[in-house]
């Protein structure tokens, strides 16, 4: 009962999302996946300074990251709890994870690399389910563990209609 009580709670906020939806979420896809490149770069920054022992990159790093941090803000408003955090690892994994499908994509192992793809999207989708407020903070930790627990991250019922808000809200192809 209270599982059916959640899922029409959630489609409801789905619906309203969809009738008040104002938002450039095609302009607000494109800085999310900006955001995820400089906290690429801030990582790559920090492995070069130990590899090298240069500063430099230290400062560099410390650059990038006061703008993936000015960036994030424009996408995680009023973030309570911990959805700041959440919102930059979420990022962060999706990332990685579609890096390392492309791997095992290009060796041939193909099915993993959807398996992967697939978990990536969902990651994603909970991240825009947070910032959208279709979730709360506290249950994106659970949905994230399922979802990167199970053999297909799509078997979720939540998983599945966050995959689907993010297919109708955030669309690239919208000019």
């Amino acid at each position: 009962m209270n599982k059916e009580k959640d899922i029409k709670s959630f489609l409801a906020k789905v619906d309203k999302i969809k009738r008040d939806n104002d938002l450039d979420l095609s302009s607000q896809e494109d800085l999310s996946i900006a955001i995820m490149n400089l906290i690429g770069l801030e990582e790559h920054f920090f492995f070069s300074a130990e590899k090298t022992g240069d500063d430099k990159y230290y400062d560099l790093l410390f650059q990038v990251r006061e703008m993936r941090k000015e960036l994030l803000k424009k996408i995680v408003k009023n973030p309570k709890g911990e959805e700041w955090c959440i919102s930059k690892h979420l990022l962060t994994a999706s990332m990685r994870l579609i890096e390392v499908a492309t791997k095992y994509y290009s060796k041939g192992d193909k099915e993993e690399a959807k398996n992967l793809f697939s978990k990536a999207y969902s990651l994603y989708s909970i991240f825009w389910g947070l910032n959208l407020n279709v979730i709360d903070a506290s249950k994106s930790k659970k949905i994230t563990g399922q979802v990167l627990h199970s053999s297909s991250a799509k078997e979720t019922d939540i998983s599945k209609r966050l995959n689907n808000l993010v297919e109708e809200l955030v669309n690239c192809c919208d000019e």
